[in-house]
Order: structure tokens, then sequence, then C-alpha cells
């Protein structure tokens, strides 16, 4: 670069001040004068929350309205031949999901697209595809920047319901025992049906071993570790999304996860926008008079657990359909 071009280099930082695009340095990878024509990436994470849990019909508005069931009806013996029969009732109250909005814009300078040889479009989608679905499960899992208007996530659900495991130096009694993350579960009333759970959850269930020192989940060292816990299945999310430090795994009904998109993930090309920084307003970027442009991405979605009332437990409050085994303390 020449004396020039390190003077406007070093005019535009001070003007804008973020070098948050995609320039020449960050695509020179897919440019002509790469050696390699393959590009080699790993397969972008989708959202494990969303993919476990359940689908409802897709929102027309940015509420949807949840009867969930609040009351049971209760039986009654009748004594004699010419005893009276006593009445019972059910009642229902409304659970709202409220569809929130996630979004990226991604800006790049217009040579750039035009010196590449590849789609580079077709290469930020998947990766903005998994950073939404990032965002969904920190918020759904841990309540990471989780919008005002949504419920606290499954991991404070778990804590305020007293469904918490600590691990110990037995960890197959702390997840399949009496007072066992998923015995906690039941207790609630509900039958789990899948595990969520940090990575290094898988080394230590490896090092599992029975009696006689043979792993448990492991019977052929040449086959592949199936990895469940009391027939149900277990995910291990590697999108970054999952913090240990708060939770090593999440166990529970999945099917009370339920959640309801109201926009699906939607791209749109600008051209001629003006960005500015959320937080200052400040202009960051005018694509048209630098010839730029951006790639927006929005998806809107919400989510709730009905947890309706049940026999065995008919306290809203201490019932929850997931449970957690959380870290050793210090």
């Amino acid at each position: 670069m020449n004396r020039n071009g390190r003077l406007i280099k070093k005019m535009y930082l001070n003007r804008f001040g973020t070098t948050d695009m995609i320039d020449r340095t960050g695509a020179e990878a897919l440019i002509s004068d790469q050696v390699s024509r393959e590009i080699i990436q790993g397969v972008a994470e989708q959202s494990t929350v969303l993919r476990m849990g359940k689908k409802l019909p897709n929102m027309s508005s940015k509420k949807y309205r949840m009867p969930v069931l609040d009351m049971l009806p209760v039986a009654y013996w009748v004594n004699g031949d010419n005893g009276f029969k006593q009445t019972s009732k059910m009642a229902w109250k409304n659970k709202y999901i409220v569809a929130e909005e996630l979004a990226v814009i991604i800006p790049i300078p217009e040579a750039v697209l035009d010196d590449a040889d590849y789609d580079i479009w077709g290469e930020v989608k998947p990766r903005a595809i998994e950073a939404l679905h990032k965002k969904i499960d920190q918020a759904i899992l841990f309540n990471v920047e989780k919008p005002d208007s949504w419920r606290d996530g499954l991991v404070k659900g778990a804590t305020d319901a007293g469904n918490v495991k600590q691990i110990t130096s037995d960890l197959y009694d702390d997840i399949m025992g009496e007072n066992g993350v998923i015995a906690k579960v039941e207790e609630s009333g509900y039958l789990p049906t899948g595990h969520v759970a940090d990575i290094v959850m898988r080394s230590k269930l490896r090092g599992l071993r029975d009696q006689n020192g043979q792993p448990i989940f492991k019977s052929d060292m040449q086959g592949t570790t199936q990895y469940a816990l009391d027939g149900a299945p277990m995910d291990f999310p590697q999108n970054g999304a999952f913090d240990k430090s708060q939770a090593l795994m999440v166990t529970g009904d999945f099917n009370q996860l339920v959640y309801s998109i109201r926009q699906d993930v939607t791209y749109k090309l600008l051209t001629e926008a003006t960005i500015v920084d959320p937080s200052t307003k400040e202009v960051i970027y005018a694509l048209a008079q630098q010839d730029m442009v951006a790639l927006r991405i929005v998806m809107r979605l919400g989510w709730e657990i009905p947890n309706p009332i049940n026999s065995l437990k008919p306290t809203e409050s201490q019932r929850f359909p997931f449970a957690v085994l959380t870290p050793a303390a210090g």
C-alpha cells in the first residue's frame, strides 16, 4: 500500500472507528490468487433446543395464546344406594408465547464481491444462521441476553423449582440414582425425553465403569459410543452456547419446551442504507457512498413451557419439567 493509500485508510478508521465488516483481508482466501479451490468448513451447528423442543404452528401475530390445564377434576365415592354424587371441575389458564426479533447485518465492499471466485454470501449465510441459533440456545438455556418479554431459561427455572443436583465423585448416581437429575424430573410428574450436555460430559460418561471395570457406555471399543441415558438421547451442542460454569447437563421432557416462529429466517441485500452504531447512533457505514452492500438476516420467534398441572406435583412453583446437573462448588 502506498503513502496515499495508508493515509486514506487512516482517515477512514478515524472517521468510522470500526473494522466490523468483511474486508479484503478477511476474504482473501476466497479471491482468485488462492491456491486451493476447495473451501473446507465444518457443518454449521443449528439450535439444539429448537431441534429437541416441540414446534407449534407459526404465529400470526406477535403474541400466541396457549391455554394450559390449571385444575384437575376430583372423583368421590358414593355412600350407599341413595348417596349423593358430588361435582367437580377443571380449569385452564393462559400462557403466552411472545415473538422477539433476532438479526444481524453483514457489510462488505462491492469490489471484494466482484473479485471473489466463490459465492461469498453462500459461505456467510450458514455461519450467520449458526450465530442466530447460538443466541437462541443461550437465551433459552441460560438467560444470556434474553428478551425482557421471554420467561426465565431452563437452568434458572430448574433451580427455582429445586431440580438441581451438584456433581460428585459418583456420576452414575448423580444421573441415575434416587436423587439424581432424572429422578428430579420424574418427581415433577414428567418423564425425560432428552438430555443436553456440555462436551466435557462425553469424557466423563466414557470414564464410567461397571463393577468389572468395563465401560458402561461402550460395549465394543471399536464401535461408536451411544450416548443415551435411561433410553433418552443426549445432545452435545457445538455452537458454543453451553456454559459449563452454570450447568454440565440439562435433563427433561422436551415436549414441554414449545416454540413458535413468527418470521422464519429472511435475507435482504441492502445497497443504499446508512448503518449506525446502536449505542452511540454514529454512522458506521454509508453503503452507497462507500460502494458497499450489506446482507441483513432476520428471524422472529418465541417460546414457553406450558408445565400443566399433574397429579404427582400439583403446586406449580415446585413443578418443572427439567433438572440440572451443576459443576462442583469452588
